[in-house]
């Protein structure tokens, strides 16, 4: 009970935090709108940095497999390195992802509430008809982001396997086995990689959209 009201706590300051930072930004002429778009185009670089660092453990992998002699304390630390750099770029597009989420939340809210503003039918109208379009814009990037999001994890999972297992076992059998799972892994990360395109070219399209509007 504790735990999930420190939890509910922790929520409600972090909302407060992101209301007060809203109201201070736009007392400077910077809008949600403009939020958005580059907490977009933020996490849409996130994305692009993460593809790299997935590739290159991708290619490091590649290389650990077909390894033909030498020091194999050298390629674990390797592989160490790129679990952890792979680790750290997941957690930053998760972060970017939920900070595009948040900002859309309290647009979409803002825009529904000042509808109930209006005196002319025909301007409430136009209005709904454009929070309708962009919501529906929007929703189709964030599953777009969440997808790709959520193939992350099963890769770091292997990744960090094969990492444990060649740190106790330097040996040639450890080589041998991790080949065994490689496959797998390759494949993943290459479907991640795919996904993580698809969000890319979404995020692109929404800004010009925002932009444009």
């Amino acid at each position: 009970m504790k735990k999930i009201l420190l939890i509910g706590t922790t929520l409600l300051l972090l909302t407060a935090c992101q209301t007060a930072y809203y109201s201070a930004m736009e007392k400077v002429g910077v809008h949600k709108r403009d939020i958005l778009v580059d907490r977009v185009e933020a996490a849409k670089e996130s994305q692009e940095e993460s593809q790299k660092q997935f590739q290159s453990s991708l290619e490091h992998l590649s290389t650990l497999i077909n390894f033909d002699g030498g020091e194999l304390q050298s390629v674990y630390e390797q592989l160490n390195d790129d679990y952890i750099a792979s680790e750290s770029a997941a957690k930053d597009v998760s972060n970017r992802i939920n900070k595009v989420e948040d900002v859309a939340t309290a647009l979409f809210d803002e825009w529904e509430t000042e509808l109930e503003q209006y005196q002319s039918a025909t301007l409430k109208r136009e209005s709904q008809k454009k929070l309708s379009a962009t919501q529906r814009q929007f929703s189709k990037l964030l599953r777009s982001m969440r997808k790709s999001e959520t193939k992350m994890a099963p890769v770091l999972a292997a990744l960090k396997d094969n990492t444990l297992y060649l740190k106790h076992n330097l040996n040639a059998q450890a080589i041998s086995a991790i080949k065994g799972e490689f496959t797998n892994l390759k494949r993943d990360i290459q479907s991640l990689i795919k996904d993580m395109n698809s969000s890319i070219l979404d995020s692109n399209k929404f800004i010009e959209q925002m932009n444009q509007g």
